[in-house]
């Protein structure tokens, strides 16, 4: 299948981001970082521009990034916005352009953040990357997921399928993304040996954002 180019919506990205659903989605990526202040290695895979990674840079001013993604606009973003958090210790971030699934994570890897991210990959591919990644974690590393899901009242799950609809499309339209469905990341996470820890939900499911924990 071919690559998704990210790089057409890359400066477009935020402003496209609030006109759809305002602030929440960075509401949803900044919740639960109370809870990270301890730890000291991050994987972002596909964090955009680079807004949740600059927060945690902030928040935690030891912590080493190293950041993925196939766009290297969203790179060159991403790294103007936390290089202006970290002052002159710019060594804190790494930044690689390539694919997720072709990571190997350091050793010292105690965090992996994935927001928004794994809707862009086909469940096979989701099983792969978790799979991948599970199998050269330490016990104790953290996957700080967040991303589009069906909200409990079946009331307004054809509305949520619609707009979901319409994302993809409007995704399809700009980078070429072929994916269609929302995959399944739960199911993948429990099978590569992650325990969910927290949840957090914000319009009844449509958007939420959790804790696993790799035992």
């Amino acid at each position: 299948m071919k690559q998704p180019n990210f790089d057409h919506v890359a400066r477009i990205y935020r402003w496209a981001e609030y006109l759809s659903l305002g602030p929440l989605l960075q509401r949803t990526r900044t919740h639960f970082l109370p809870q990270l202040t301890h730890r000291h290695h991050v994987l972002a895979l596909g964090d955009g521009d680079g807004r949740f990674l600059a927060c945690l840079l902030h928040q935690n001013r030891s912590l080493q990034a190293v950041a993925v993604d196939t766009s290297a606009k969203m790179l060159y973003l991403l790294s103007n916005r936390c290089h202006a958090v970290m002052s002159h210790d710019t060594n804190r971030l790494r930044v690689w352009n390539g694919s997720a699934l072709s990571v190997t994570p350091a050793k010292e890897t105690d965090l992996i953040t994935t927001h928004f991210f794994l809707d862009c990959l086909t469940q096979p591919e989701v099983d792969a990357l978790t799979r991948n990644l599970a199998s050269t974690l330490q016990p104790g590393t953290l996957w700080l997921l967040s991303d589009f899901g069906q909200p409990h009242p079946r009331l307004l799950r054809p509305l949520a399928t619609l707009y979901i609809r319409a994302l993809y499309l409007a995704f399809r339209i700009l980078t070429g993304l072929r994916v269609t469905h929302l995959p399944d990341p739960q199911s993948s996470l429990r099978a590569a040996g992650f325990k969910l820890t927290a949840r957090h939900e914000i319009l009844y499911g449509l958007i939420y954002t959790e804790i696993w924990r790799y035992q």
